[in-house]
């Protein structure tokens, strides 16, 4: 009786251990040859079957011969497409039947055929659809191809005919970031070259038009750093501080970058203070960042105070100096760094060479 029992209970746990199977599903297989308006075979073409129950798309490139063939499509009503190489829709059927039996799933596209038919083949609304597509590909060929015109004039210096050239591209389809962050971009470099002030700050203030247009479509901390130059050079600090700011919070991966810039707008607006506060958000988001590390200690020296005649800058001062020295040993600020270091009397100290005591004036 026991043993009976004991038996029963090791077929059980050996039951529970065996994994369910699992049963491959039926599939078909689809297939035909595929002609272009012209009776020439499509190369390099592609079919798209888009199941109307699941959503699921299956796409199969045309080969040498135009012909298409692809396993394992589930059965089902599909949507199927024909695409050219370069990706426009060429033709397409709606609700067209995959079964088990590879005979019946045979679909030739012939767009000679097609058009010859005295019966329209597309529905209103593929027809729209077509039109819509081929209305989108125009535009963005003509937007490419303006700027390509653009930059090339911008390489070339001509930065008011980028100016005219990106204006063109906005009013083909104002509805693009890109154009309007290139655009912003001209009228700032378009700016640079002014000489006459109030042309200048007439330019800077439409890139910042500009940029605020690019934002709105898709904000981004390129298009809010750019955006911050421009307000500065025309003379709208709080308007650059917060542009920056907002960089910086969009795209903590630069942050470091655009904290910098921050920083050395308010330097160069005496904001003192909020220069050394700007720098330090630099080093937090990129602790190697050397310059700033030199800008936080020119700031700070420019808070120094005179006991006699000897000059005491603000603790921290002379740290700043050194890290960038550890940082950039030879860099452009080298040498500055150094003789700062000396006008406050501090030691030159690094991992790159010997301590060096300045001389005490």
């Amino acid at each position: 009786m026991k043993r009976n029992l004991l038996i029963a209970v090791l077929f059980s746990l050996i039951a529970g251990l065996c994994v369910s199977p699992v049963f491959a599903q039926a599939t078909g297989t689809v297939k035909g040859v595929c002609k272009d308006f012209e009776g020439k075979l499509i190369v390099g073409g592609s079919v798209e079957y888009l199941s109307s129950e699941t959503g699921r798309k299956y796409t199969v490139k045309t080969n040498g011969k135009g012909e298409f063939l692809s396993l394992g499509i589930a059965p089902g009503k599909y949507k199927v497409t024909l695409y050219s190489k370069d990706n426009q829709v060429l033709f397409y059927f709606n609700s067209v039947n995959v079964t088990l039996d590879e005979e019946t799933n045979i679909l030739n596209f012939d767009l000679q055929k097609e058009k010859a038919n005295a019966q329209p083949q597309m529905t209103e609304e593929q027809k729209k659809e077509l039109e819509k597509r081929q209305k989108e590909n125009a535009t963005i060929k003509t937007l490419n191809a303006k700027l390509a015109e653009a930059k090339a004039a911008t390489d070339a210096g001509n930065f008011d005919q980028a100016v005219a050239v990106l204006a063109e591209a906005a009013q083909v389809d104002p509805n693009r970031d890109l154009i309007w962050f290139k655009l912003g971009d001209a009228y700032r470099s378009s700016a640079g070259k002014e000489t006459d002030s109030a042309a200048k700050t007439k330019k800077f203030e439409q890139a910042v038009e500009s940029y605020n247009k690019a934002i709105a479509i898709k904000p981004t901390g390129a298009y809010y750093n750019n955006m911050g130059e421009a307000a500065a050079k025309s003379g709208k600090v709080d308007e650059a501080v917060k542009a920056y700011n907002q960089a910086a919070q969009l795209e903590p991966a630069s942050a470091g970058q655009y904290y910098f810039n921050l920083g050395a707008v308010l330097t160069n607006t005496g904001k003192v203070d909020e220069a050394i506060d700007a720098f330090k958000k630099a080093i937090v988001a990129d602790p190697n960042r050397a310059d700033a590390y030199y800008w936080t200690g020119v700031n700070l020296l420019g808070k120094a105070t005179l006991k006699g005649d000897k000059m005491v800058a603000p603790e921290g001062t002379a740290e700043a100096f050194n890290k960038y020295l550890e940082l950039q040993p030879t860099g452009q600020f080298a040498q500055p760094a150094k003789d700062m270091l000396a006008s406050i009397g501090a030691s030159v100290e690094t991992s790159f060479g010997t301590k060096k005591k300045a001389k005490s004036k």
